[in-house]
């Protein structure tokens, strides 16, 4: 997700279950709302927010329509710097919005009164624990992707580093991530790479604010909700503190740091892909850009961020994950074919060879279905399987107010260049809380 993250809780389940649904072709099946099945052609649109998969679902929907004759889905974008909302929002205001929708999971419920209850689709009870927005007993979306995001570190400098074969789960500490950065730089290469956009400041570094707080989701509700009601002083709070002491030691040892806020985000991928730098805080939707510059055929996976120099602290062995795209059905304009078809295709992601090799092997998404037992070929979504699998990830927060990654992160921005201290980062964190309505 080169994008907001926003706050749900999510514990992340990974049982598989071999599972197969064969699908009759050429015909639209009747759905749950849908009304009787269509012969006729269909045509859909899919309002795509995930830029990097863009050719990917074209390619999809091309080989959706060999699967299913009389099918046709058309892939519209959201520009850059856009928001699925916005774009959504403004289609709705025209009178022609999509069939499907890919939401920012923070989104899902403002179209609440537009969408279908997908309630009864049989996808619906092999999604994995607690994907699923519902409201009133309705299930209202479809989850599109898991994705996670950490330190992503490039195996051969880190090796080259210590001196050996590196393993992620020695770095427990604060105190360990720095003797790291000491190694890497000591060997000849940068230490690490931070990307300065607002969106990976604010809606993911900041995420560990909130994930970390506690293990048990009902206090991390409670510190949003005091941090609302001007309760909170993130000068006061442990979590906060050890968050921005790190961050203090990535500073002390990024590659840009005589100039911070100028690397575009294509500048991180190309670091850690050449070797440049050991690490870059990042997520695994970077992994299409990383490949693109890597030429050696390097290995890779994630590496978490210690907030702390006490090992056993919540956050310190953990990545952040979270279900973060996520699939809506049109009911206001959308004909009852239209809507059966989109179905067919949210069936055809999960239960369908071709769809399922869209999700894992083309668009490398982790999906949040058991039933797809494909095993992902890129190494940072197989980096966090096997987070996963151990039980070793804090709720990435899905569903922080729309503006938070743009407001938090500016106010990074400004401590990241130096032109803003401690006291005055986590007042104006505090200040956008208070504010939110």
């Amino acid at each position: 997700m080169k994008r907001k993250l926003t706050s749900i809780a999510l514990a992340l389940s990974l049982a598989v279950t071999a599972t197969a649904c064969s699908q009759d072709k050429g015909t639209v099946s009747k759905g749950s709302e849908g009304g009787a099945a269509a012969s006729k052609a269909v045509e859909i649109t899919l309002l795509n927010s995930k830029g990097e998969i863009q050719e990917q679902l074209e390619e999809a929907a091309n080989t959706f329509k060999k699967d299913n004759p009389g099918i046709s889905v058309e892939i519209l974008t959201t520009a850059a710097g856009n928001s699925p909302f916005e774009r959504a929002s403004t289609l709705y205001a025209s009178g022609n919005p999509p069939t499907i929708t890919m939401l920012d999971p923070s989104d899902v419920t403002k179209f609440k009164d537009r969408i279908l209850d997908l309630s009864k689709e049989k996808w619906v009870a092999d999604a994995i624990d607690n994907s699923l927005t519902k409201e009133d007993g309705k299930v209202l979306d479809f989850p599109f992707a898991v994705e996670g995001f950490a330190f992503i570190y490039n195996k051969q400098v880190l090796d080259k580093a210590v001196g050996g074969s590196f393993d992620p789960a020695s770095i427990k500490t604060r105190d360990d991530l720095e003797s790291l950065f000491k190694q890497i730089e000591a060997s000849g290469k940068g230490a690490l790479h931070i990307s300065p956009m607002d969106w990976s400041l604010g809606a993911h570094y900041l995420n560990f604010l909130y994930a970390d707080q506690s293990k048990d989701y009902a206090q991390v509700e409670k510190f949003i909700a005091d941090l609302r009601a001007g309760h909170v002083k993130l000068s006061n709070n442990t979590i906060f503190n050890g968050l921005i002491d790190t961050f203090d030691i990535m500073m002390k040892y990024n590659k840009e740091k005589a100039s911070p806020l100028t690397p575009p985000y294509e500048k991180g991928a190309e670091a850690v892909a050449k070797g440049e730098v050991g690490l870059w805080f990042m997520g695994n939707w970077a992994w299409p850009n990383i490949k693109g510059f890597d030429t050696a055929n390097g290995q890779y996976g994630f590496l978490p961020v210690p907030i702390s120099n006490n090992a056993n602290d919540y956050g310190n062995s953990q990545i952040a994950t979270a279900v973060t795209k996520r699939l809506v059905v049109d009911k206001e304009r959308s004909t009852p074919e239209q809507q059966d078809a989109a179905k067919k295709f949210l069936e055809w992601l999960v239960y369908e060879k071709n769809g399922q090799d869209f999700l894992v092997n083309k668009a490398n998404i982790i999906p949040a279905f058991k039933t797809v037992t494909l095993e992902p070929q890129d190494p940072l979504a197989k980096s966090i399987k096997d987070y996963m699998a151990k039980g070793q990830m804090v709720v990435g927060m899905t569903t922080l107010p729309a503006d938070h990654w743009a407001k938090a992160g500016a106010a990074m921005q400004k401590y990241l260049s130096k032109t803003g201290d401690r006291s005055a980062l986590a007042k104006e964190i505090e200040d956008y809380w208070k504010a939110v309505k």
